[in-house]
């Protein structure tokens, strides 16, 4: 599948076009993502992930209209182009499948609140005419997770499914989507994944379906009748505190844990998002203690099983805290930045599209340190050794390489593993054995 060999640039449209405050469609806010796509072509991304850009009440997970653009984008002509100009580009185009609810404007649940009982969409949520709501609808509804301005669809509702349906097969033949990301994915019951699931090889061949899961075993969304992968929390939290707290083990653990070729591995062969940062939590920017460590970092999301992904801006540095609110995670820009850090990923995007090992490799500790690590990437036809220091000092690796000399695949330069293995302050190597 696609997906598996893929790199994502994901985008937050209603920051990145300035329109979280307001917009209106003759403002066609929406065309500047076209301004960006030389710059993901360049970084080496392979896919444009977009958060949400429908009609909604304001951040974009409270849907109003699956089917009309958010007026303070532009329109869904201006959404064509913008499409149209990313597959002209040779790229992949993922929405954010927004369904286990909607905002209290989405068109159903006002006809709902305006005839109650004679509404013919009451059974497209989880009401109660028993109750009332903190708004005074004169119904209790179930909210997302108690946010009440978030109304949790009756996916277990025909109705409901086919609207759904008819949204994925609006949206492919619209504007050529080629998967969706799948809001709070943990939140859906599995035999409503398995309807998405099965509609998804109807809709489009290749079809992927992204699922957002934070805790817990992936398996249970990630399976032949579910998600065909997932987002990795885990090892997002892994990856910035074992550089915070100058502890490696963590994260080779985690990934030992769910990559190895241990029978009790969780997740082997498959294929998890691997990423930073997003629009849900503070930038890596800010998050790091020590800014040096942005290299050694993303060439762990690189080196790691999974596809990795890259949130707008953070490929050259920009910072944002969770604790400033979710508008700093999600800004408006200008233009697109250049500089040593985007340079650098550009890199780690160009070896692993060229690496069978990179994309499917199995996964194996080599060497752990407080500060250093050293994992094996193999297939059948590839070997690589991702070796991260993320120390301020040298350090000089020994250990069974089980070849004499490599290429480096980020730097092209050849190396000997004669003497032990030089690696620099705050450094990262792709070492392909010869």
């Amino acid at each position: 599948m696609w997906f598996d060999e893929s790199i994502i640039y994901q985008i937050y449209p209603l920051g990145l076009c300035d329109a979280l405050k307001g917009g209106t469609p003759d403002e066609h806010k929406i065309l500047k993502v076209i301004e960006f796509i030389p710059h993901i072509k360049k970084l080496g991304a392979t896919c444009v992930l977009f958060n949400p850009l429908f009609a909604s009440d304001y951040h974009g997970y409270d849907t109003k209209d699956f089917l009309t653009v958010d007026p303070r984008l532009g329109t869904n002509e201006d959404l064509k182009t913008v499409c149209k100009a990313i597959k002209d580009a040779g790229l992949k185009i993922m929405f954010d499948g927004v369904f286990n609810h909607v905002g209290r404007g989405f068109w159903a649940f006002r006809d709902v609140q305006e005839h109650k009982w004679d509404s013919a969409y009451k059974d497209w949520f989880k009401i109660s005419f028993d109750g009332n709501s903190n708004y005074n609808d004169g119904f209790w509804y179930e909210g997302w997770e108690g946010h009440f301005e978030l109304v949790k669809l009756n996916t277990w509702n025909g109705e409901v499914r086919d609207h759904i349906y008819q949204v994925m097969k609006n949206w492919v033949s619209e504007y050529d989507i080629d998967g969706l990301r799948l809001d709070v994915a943990y939140c859906l019951d599995a035999d409503f994944l398995k309807a998405l699931r099965w509609y998804a090889g109807q809709v489009k061949e290749d079809f992927v379906l992204l699922g957002e899961t934070l805790h817990g075993d992936y398996n249970r969304w990630m399976n032949d009748e579910a998600c065909h992968s997932v987002t990795n929390y885990e090892c997002y939290k892994g990856l910035y505190s074992s550089f915070n707290s100058g502890n490696m083990f963590e994260i080779a653990h985690s990934l030992n844990r769910q990559f190895s070729d241990e029978p009790w591995s969780l997740y082997t062969g498959k294929h998890l998002l691997s990423f930073a940062d997003n629009h849900d939590v503070t930038r890596v920017a800010t998050i790091l203690s020590d800014k040096k460590h942005l290299k050694p970092i993303y060439g762990m999301v690189f080196g790691m099983p999974g596809v990795p992904s890259i949130y707008y801006g953070s490929e050259w540095g920009i910072e944002g805290d969770k604790h400033w609110g979710d508008e700093s995670l999600r800004p408006s820009l200008d233009k697109p930045e250049w500089n040593g850090l985007s340079d650098f990923i550009a890199s780690l995007a160009k070896a692993k599209a060229s690496s069978d090992a990179l994309n499917y490799g199995s996964y194996k500790n080599i060497l752990i340190q407080p500060k250093q690590l050293i994992f094996e990437r193999r297939t059948g036809s590839e070997r690589v050794l991702v070796a991260i220091n993320a120390d301020s000092n040298e350090f000089r690796a020994h250990f069974d390489a089980q070849c004499g000399r490599a290429t480096d695949m980020i730097t092209g330069e050849l190396h000997d593993f004669g003497g032990g293995s030089l690696m620099e302050p705050y450094s990262v190597h792709f070492w392909k054995c010869e």
